[in-house]
């Protein structure tokens, strides 16, 4: 994750929370269902979790309730703040990335939420190739994120944004690195993993993978 992400989510973290709640009309649709599917994330998470941009701690918070042991990696520190006053001590939140991270203890899930567009398609790439390395048989990767079906899809997306004069939206979406399924779908064939893709709403799947 580049540095102006970074930025982005220090500026943003104090009003995050509203905005997955529905507050921001642009983003409304991104965010609907958002409890349902931070709530499915945790319910296929297991074991000990590597939880990647826990940005505020929402996601965390259900993986808790789970009895899950959780290691929150957030390269933002605004972010890390308002999830440590939320959460307190019962979890560890570090700086790092989808790179940067612990991995000196078993790991048998890989989570994250709303955060997997800020790789390229390479980085991705590079990204689920660590993982898989570092996964037992069974162990999986579970992200929620923004994901097309197809690159037509994606601009379809867009044009309707802009037709909606939801420029703020148009413009993540064109210049943020959101992938498709099918891009996806090979990355994890070439690291042993099986992969389904649930949707939730029109801009957000839910990505499971296993290593076999």
């Amino acid at each position: 994750m580049g540095k102006d992400f970074v930025d982005l989510f220090n500026q943003w973290a104090v009003t995050y929370d509203r905005t997955v709640a529905g507050f921001d009309l642009e983003y409304q649709e991104a965010f609907f269902r958002y409890d349902e599917i931070l709530e499915e994330v945790a319910n296929l998470c297991f074991g000990n979790v590597i939880e990647f941009g826990p940005g505020t701690g929402n996601l965390t918070k259900k993986l808790l309730a789970k009895q899950l042991f959780v290691i929150g990696v957030e390269p933002s520190s605004e972010m890390r703040k308002i999830a440590k006053g939320k959460l307190g001590k019962k979890v560890d939140f570090i700086e790092g990335d989808f790179f940067d991270f612990p991995q000196n203890i078993p790991i048998q899930t890989f989570a994250s939420s709303y955060a997997f567009h800020h790789l390229t398609d390479i980085e991705k790439a590079d990204a689920i190739a660590l993982y898989s390395k570092i996964l037992p048989v069974g162990g999986k990767i579970i992200f929620a994120d923004t994901i097309f079906e197809t690159r037509e899809k994606h601009q379809e997306a867009i044009t309707k944004a802009l037709n909606n004069k939801y420029h703020h939206l148009a413009q993540d979406l064109q210049t943020e690195y959101y992938t498709t399924i099918p891009v996806l779908s090979s990355i994890m064939e070439k690291n042993q993993l099986d992969v389904t893709f649930t949707r939730f709403n029109d801009f957000v799947w839910i990505m499971e993978a296993t290593k076999r």
